[in-house]
């Protein structure tokens, strides 16, 4: 066995519990039943999300993101929820937008990269809203993969020397082999994933096109499993090609039909971001006088995401950003 070393061990506070045993606890009940899943994303928030859970979110970026699952939080009301912030960009600025967080552990959150930061997200750090563990991308993604693969902790040889490691939930561990120092990363299971894919069938069998990120082992990492997608097809061409399978229906509860359900972030292959709609969120919630106005026309004054669509310009805006993803595409093939 491993040695633990008490004296180098970070000082965040750990927010998930890394036994495999008692999440296994969970999915041994779970049911394996191929069923019909599909439902509204209303109803999959109110079902699979509740006050006080901790949640991860899929995609990478303003890339694949769950918008419709993020709106609708805000929407019910969701509180004191705990967030993954594992390349978090505008999903954690809508949740930071809302008041629904109150716990984060951080690789990458507030930046939406070259578009700037969220005040409103700051503002969460900035005030001492929110308990923050803080990790690299990788240590967070080897998180999952711990999990995932139903073992309490994962080995690495990341964020030595950091702050990052001082203000994590990392311990050093003395490896039992060659006696090398190395870092026990937890494994992280979330009570929910929210994860956007370009199609799945109506019991959530899922395919990516694209980069995946961490998308396979957060799905298996997950207690509860929300998908939605740009597609519902047929099981049968699930089954003409079952390598391309990235999520099982197993590990899913439930699936929501949401056409241009990344927008305004990018979907790859299928639409560009809305870099427009993007701007007017960061200039929106640089202040409270200005944030409180815009949530009410996009979110809360919405009843769905298709209203919030039709209100940024409708299918003809996504049509234009569906081209310029075409156009992209292009320009890198040539």
């Amino acid at each position: 066995m491993a040695e633990l070393l008490e004296s180098s061990a970070g000082i965040g506070k750990l927010f998930t519990n890394p036994d495999p045993d008692a999440a296994r606890e969970h999915f041994r009940s779970k049911s394996r039943v191929m069923r019909d899943k599909a439902m509204d994303v209303s109803q999959a928030v109110s079902l699979f999300i509740q006050d006080g859970e901790y949640v991860a979110v899929g995609g990478f970026g303003t890339n694949r993101i769950p918008t419709a699952v993020l709106h609708e939080i805000l929407r019910q009301g969701k509180k004191r929820l705990g967030l993954s912030g594992h390349t978090a960009t505008h999903d954690f600025q809508i949740l930071a937008a809302g008041g629904v967080l109150d716990r984060v552990d951080v690789a990458y959150v507030v930046g939406l990269e070259a578009r700037g930061l969220s005040r409103a997200a700051r503002r969460l750090f900035e005030e001492a809203m929110i308990e923050v563990c803080e990790w690299t991308n990788a240590a967070l993604a080897w998180r999952y993969r711990a999990a995932a693969m139903g073992i309490p902790f994962i080995p690495a040889r990341v964020m030595f020397g950091t702050d990052t490691f001082r203000y994590s939930a990392a311990r050093e561990i003395n490896c039992p082999f060659t006696g090398k120092k190395l870092l026990a990363l937890p494994a992280l299971y979330p009570d929910v994933a929210i994860i956007h894919v370009h199609r799945a069938d109506m019991y959530g069998n899922a395919q990516v096109d694209g980069i995946t990120v961490s998308d396979f082992d957060v799905a298996r990492a997950a207690r509860k499993v929300i998908l939605t997608t740009e597609r519902i097809i047929d099981n049968d061409e699930i089954r003409k090609d079952p390598s391309r399978t990235l999520i099982p229906y197993y590990c899913v509860d439930a699936v929501c039909h949401v056409p241009y359900g990344s927008f305004p972030g990018n979907m790859p292959y299928e639409y560009f971001s809305d870099e427009e709609h993007l701007k007017e969120w960061l200039s929106s919630d640089a202040h409270v006088s200005t944030l409180e106005p815009f949530l009410d026309k996009y979110v809360f004054g919405t009843r769905n995401f298709d209203e919030y669509i039709e209100l940024c310009g409708g299918k003809e805006r996504l049509l234009e950003l569906r081209d310029l993803e075409l156009m992209q595409g292009k320009d890198n093939r040539e």
